[in-house]
């Protein structure tokens, strides 16, 4: 289909599937929640009693899966799982790609005589073996070495994935190497929720609280994502295979007119945005809110919060479950950071927090002294992870996609620095310069830690621009992008709070020891963490020149790019941190290392040879015939001597030096492209493509983004920004 012929195609578009509406479903979203999930009611229904409180307590707490018990479990999910129509299981996991992988086995067996029966077995349930050979792995296994294993996580439900013609009984893994190395990003994340829950209720007893059995990292991710007519899509081979668009000059209109941000939903799109929840609905994930964000054809999906490993599991289950379910609306949905030149590009606000086994949230401030004092504790600790460690936290969230956004005025930068807001900065100055104070209740209560419960209500201004602002309850980690997985991002924080708390209880224990009262004891301790932490605290404007000359001269790391911020996962600081709490090995960490490396220059090389091909096969050969038109013209009317033929004449010669600067430009990438070969040095490599190949990349861009600009509509070959962005 021709590019002009798509936008009348568009206007009659009908989803590819016809999908029933929420006035035929009849439902309520109580009668329908988690009916995809192995949930508590289906749990109860299909195990044994014993077997289901076994299991239950497994979830909250974590524990080892006996033969027998996942015998028992097996059968009640296969039973449940065959009744809604399922023919299939599959081991579902997170290998190191950041996507979600899968093998399915049929239910399938023969018994006696030939009979053919539906059987699940315990064994099933817990081990896999699928071939590991073509998973990143950063060189902790040899290609040759196939073997890898899954091993199923009880922590987080089974599901049902539903397609046109039945059911998969989806069982969430770890996923680990032969010799027990993790391959994953669920397996890290696993190891330091456990290392969070043992600190922070070490330090939760040294308050007090001796019924807290665990300490759970609790996650809110928000998701945005771009929505496209799939015939636009299409014909875009940029986004087909990168994912974002190569090239494509500005349109007339932006998001200037700040007329789409929570601007009413319009039905196409709202009626995706129904499917799509319906569905989500049904397999358990709590998504709350919907809306228009801020760039014109962009929009958010917000969940409640729940832990941190169920959390992450969803959100994979959202991303995919938006992608199916646009497909069947004729939309393509794009969760890439930067899909879109000159627009804001898209995140995902990682809302983190903790809280205890009694309910309690540990960033909730309390209505006591005493609590205000812990609820101080848990904030000042995370504050420091983030100042000590803030190199590790960047690279966690470091790829070729994030790039283009952080730092674009419209995320937060890579300088990574925390907001607290008026408030409890004041807290903090009256804690740090009263010198003298006494650790009763009383000085306390003066200090402003008597009763915070304006807080609670959210008395920030929820600073847009701070990579890392604290708002209300909880902590929001704006730097995540919208196609990542938020593991690597909390398992990252889990360990490094831990880190840090870990120094708190040791130096608290001290003090009590000595025989200093427990107020006393643990204001010796956060005194000298609100001076070291003043850097990284920072209540303006991330965004401007300023606060980059500032943030250097307080010696706060900016890493504006992955190859510099991966290396920080190679700092002695940080391996050893990671390895002390048992989270990584060092083989694990230069695994990762590895593999971050590898993805980003297999990123931006997909994208130098797409950004090639397009120029030479689409974009040259609408350029060629234009410059022929317009040459043609000019000659025709040489005879004429009119002030209209020499301008004529002039134009013709300047779209020809566009012309020219083309060829230039994609003989410049491709000669730049070859000079790749020559660095067998993965590190290196990536260096090159930074420093040689994005900006050859962007060279070329900016003559074809001219080229659109002067070029007759009816000639070029790609759909444009205000063509794609504006009709859907």
């Amino acid at each position: 289909m021709r590019r002009d012929e798509i936008g009348m195609s568009i206007t009659d578009r009908r989803p590819l599937r016809r999908t029933i509406s929420y006035r035929e479903k009849l439902f309520s979203m109580s009668s329908i929640y988690g009916e995809n999930s192995f949930s508590e009611n289906a749990m109860k229904k299909y195990l044994p009693y014993k077997t289901h409180e076994t299991l239950k307590k497994m979830m909250r707490e974590g524990g080892k899966v006996s033969p027998e018990l996942a015998e028992e479990v097996a059968q009640g999910m296969k039973e449940w799982a065959v009744e809604k129509g399922a023919t299939h299981f599959t081991h579902w996991f997170h290998p190191m790609t950041g996507l979600t992988a899968e093998k399915h086995d049929s239910f399938l067996s023969i018994g006696r005589g030939g009979t053919v029966i539906e059987r699940f077995s315990g064994s099933n349930l817990i081990q896999g073996e699928p071939d590991a050979s073509s998973f990143p792995s950063g060189g902790l296994r040899s290609t040759f070495e196939a073997r890898g294993y899954t091993a199923w996580d009880p922590t987080s439900p089974a599901f049902l994935v539903e397609s046109l013609n039945g059911a998969t009984l989806c069982i969430p893994c770890v996923f680990l190497s032969y010799t027990g190395e993790a391959l994953d990003k669920k397996t890290p994340l696993l190891r330091s929720m456990e290392r969070l829950s043992d600190i922070a209720g070490r330090l939760l007893r040294l308050f007090g609280k001796k019924g807290v059995t665990r300490v759970h990292s609790t996650v809110g991710p928000e998701q945005e994502y771009f929505l496209v007519d799939r015939a636009y899509y299409n014909a875009r081979p940029d986004l087909v295979l990168t994912g974002r668009t190569l090239f494509g000059a500005k349109p007339p209109k932006g998001q200037e007119m700040e007329d789409h941000y929570f601007g009413s939903i319009r039905e196409r799109v709202l009626a995706f945005m129904q499917d799509a929840e319906f569905e989500m609905f049904r397999l358990g994930i709590p998504v709350k809110t919907r809306h228009n964000e801020v760039a014109p054809a962009q929009f958010e999906i917000a969940p409640l919060f729940e832990d941190s490993n169920t959390a992450t599991d969803h959100n994979q289950i959202v991303m995919e479950t938006l992608k199916k379910i646009a497909w069947r609306h004729e939309f393509a949905l794009l969760l890439h950071e930067k899909p879109f030149s000159g627009i804001n590009g898209s995140g995902k606000h990682n809302n983190w927090s903790m809280s205890d086994s009694e309910g309690a949230n540990l960033l909730e401030p309390g209505k006591t002294p005493h609590e205000n004092l812990q609820f101080l504790t848990f904030l000042l600790g995370t504050i420091k992870a983030v100042h000590k460690y803030a190199d590790i936290l960047r690279a966690s969230v470091a790829t070729a996609g994030n790039d283009h956004r952080l730092g674009a005025n419209e995320a937060p930068p890579a300088i990574i620095s925390v907001f607290l807001g008026e408030q409890l900065t004041k807290i903090l100055d009256n804690i740090e310069q009263d010198k003298k104070i006494d650790s009763s209740d009383r000085a306390i209560i003066d200090l402003g830690l008597g009763k915070l419960p304006v807080i609670s209500r959210d008395n920030t201004d929820r600073n847009r621009t701070s990579p890392f602002a604290f708002t209300g309850n909880k902590f929001e980690f704006r730097a995540v992008g919208s196609s990542h997985s938020v593991a690597m991002a909390n398992c990252t924080l889990n360990t490094i709070v831990a880190d840090v708390l870990a120094g708190f209880c040791a130096d608290i224990e001290g003090g009590l020891k000595k025989g200093k009262s427990l107020n006393k004891a643990v204001l010796e301790v956060l005194r000298p963490v609100i001076r070291e932490t003043r850097p990284v605290r920072f209540e303006g404007n991330n965004y401007s020149a300023e606060w980059e000359k500032e943030a250097k001269r307080r010696g706060l790391p900016n890493r504006k790019d992955t190859p510099d911020a991966l290396s920080a996962f190679l700092d002695k600081k940080n391996m050893e941190m990671f390895i002390r709490n048992g989270v990584f090995s060092a083989a694990e960490i230069m695994s990762i290392h590895m593999i971050m490396t590898e993805q980003y220059v297999k990123v931006v090389n997909i994208e130098a040879e797409t950004a090639l091909t397009i120029a030479k096969t689409l974009i040259r050969p609408a350029a060629e015939e234009e410059f022929s038109r317009r040459a043609a013209t000019a000659a025709s009317s040489a005879a004429v001597k009119s002030s209209g033929a020499t301008l004529l004449k002039r134009e013709a010669v300047v779209y020809g030096d566009l012309l020219s600067d083309l060829v230039s430009g994609t003989i410049a990438l491709e000669s730049t492209l070859a000079r790749r070969e020559k660095i067998a040095d993965e590190v290196k490599k990536a260096e090159y493509y930074c420093s040689e190949v994005l900006p050859a990349m962007n060279s070329l861009r900016a003559v074809v983004d001219k080229l659109e600009d002067e070029t007759s509509d009816g000639l070029w070959p790609l759909p444009k920004y205000r063509e794609m962005l504006y009709i859907y």
